[in-house]
């Protein structure tokens, strides 16, 4: 890599940051070298300028400019500690992929102040080839649960196809504050990211609004503790940030522990009830490269099994599959 390269943005890679692009491909690139090749304008992205910020595209062709410098460049040493704190985590594990039970707290990617996330850590599962394995979809920090992540290239294409033509089938856990009316059925709106008082948030607005995107998901109510909780499972259609938050907030009953988007004023909560987001993802069905099928489902994490055995919410009585919100609504 001692001259310019043009590198193609690929499906797995769609919608990152420039910076965040370049740490997962060219990890001797620091920060401060990466703000520098851009102010020069070495770096761009189908011929134009670019910042840090810039959001990538798939097929998009990223200019590089000479990087390799042999004083700069450290191989990286696999943490024996992480890899059994990953190895832990998987759920599923073939030549091709790896399904994990991410937890509560960690972050997907890095971001402003965040030095430990799940796409770091894949850094010590290298595979044959010694490439790192790539995530294919998302989770929100404070979500727990089924985490799809590719071993190679070749298999990063096939699912980020999946998870972009909705082949792959997602349902979600989550604890509400109140019952929902009625206990199934769709909440479809737009949203858009907006700046609020408390940060940058989705918000819904109207249809044509700047930045609005569809949504649609669809909720089943799976059992009740009095009026004031519901144990709700969620299929989201669309895969839109925060969706589900914003969609159980939009219908009256925010899910519990969510700090962005719980707007019941002077709620109480009951005693017992673990502290955190109560969304869990629950449970993937996808098609393999091969043909053939996958169906995992991931146990709760610690907070929400301490609240649904303080609510009384039985969840070994309840098959994810028997629940599916598609099928009630």
């Amino acid at each position: 890599m001692s001259g310019v390269q043009h590198r193609e943005v690929t499906a797995d890679d769609d919608g990152m940051r420039l910076d965040r692009w370049f740490a997962r491909h060219f990890p001797q690139v620091g920060f401060a070298r990466l703000q520098k090749l851009i102010r020069n304008g070495e770096v761009k992205v189908d011929k134009a300028k670019a910042q840090t910020s810039t959001r990538l595209v798939e097929g998009q062709i990223v200019r590089i400019p000479p990087v390799d410098d042999p004083d700069t460049v450290r191989p990286f040493k696999v943490n024996a500690e992480e890899v059994r704190f990953l190895e832990d985590l998987i759920l599923y594990e073939d030549d091709d992929l790896y399904v994990f039970n991410k937890p509560h707290g960690l972050a997907v990617q890095g971001g402003s102040g965040t030095t430990r996330h799940m796409d770091g850590l894949l850094k010590n599962l290298p595979n044959k080839a010694g490439e790192s394995p790539r995530l294919v979809h998302r989770l929100d920090r404070d979500t727990s649960g089924c985490l799809v992540v590719a071993k190679t290239a070749a298999a990063a294409k096939h699912f980020g196809s999946v998870f972009r033509s909705r082949s792959a089938r997602k349902i979600y856990w989550a604890i509400v504050a109140g019952n929902p009316t009625p206990r199934q059925g769709e909440i479809s709106c737009f949203l858009a990211k907006q700046q609020t008082t408390d940060g940058e948030q989705m918000v819904v607005v109207r249809n044509g609004a700047p930045g609005a995107v569809h949504s649609s998901s669809y909720y089943s109510t799976t059992d009740t503790a009095s009026r004031r909780f519901a144990w709700v499972t969620l299929k989201p259609v669309t895969g839109r940030t925060h969706q589900l938050r914003v969609h159980m907030a939009q219908l009256g009953t925010p899910i519990i522990g969510d700090p962005r988007y719980f707007n019941i004023e002077n709620w109480m909560p009951a005693p017992g009830l673990g502290e955190g987001l109560h969304l869990h993802a629950r449970r993937i069905a996808l098609p393999l490269r091969n043909g053939k099928k996958i169906d995992i489902s991931a146990p709760l994490p610690p907070h929400m099994r301490q609240s649904f055995e303080a609510l009384g919410f039985e969840a070994d009585r309840y098959d994810a599959q028997s629940n599916d919100p598609e099928d009630a609504a």
